[in-house]
């Protein structure tokens, strides 16, 4: 079965960085767009960023754009977020999501930007 695990998440203060990563299994994950949301305590999940298949296209919200990017490893079944210039508000649970509209979700990894 469809398999996503998220990792990378922790506490990080204000202008700092982390890494998040994704391993998938269980599907052709080549063949898949990928996506990250994340979903704050009290508010709707929303869209961080998406991958094309072959990584040649990607999308960004607005409120991440220049900060965050997305990248994927094909040969390693492997998305990641790369996030820089933290901010209190991109405190959320992020989750990792294949294809997009999504049809599997990851369990999520908290982020939580703090001083």
């Amino acid at each position: 079965q469809v398999q996503l695990v998220e990792s990378g998440g922790g506490l990080v203060q204000p202008g700092g960085s982390l890494r998040l990563s994704c391993a998938a299994s269980g599907f052709t994950f080549s063949r898949y767009p990928m996506s990250w949301y994340r979903q704050a305590p009290g508010k709707a999940r929303e869209l961080v960023a998406l991958i094309t298949s072959t990584g040649g296209v990607t999308r960004y919200a607005d409120f991440v754009k220049g900060r965050f990017t997305i990248s994927r490893d094909n040969a390693k079944k492997t998305v990641y977020l790369q996030m820089n210039s933290l901010k209190p508000e991109d405190t959320a649970e992020y989750t990792c999501a294949q294809a997009y509209p999504p049809v599997s979700w990851g369990q999520g990894t908290q982020v939580t930007v703090s001083s």
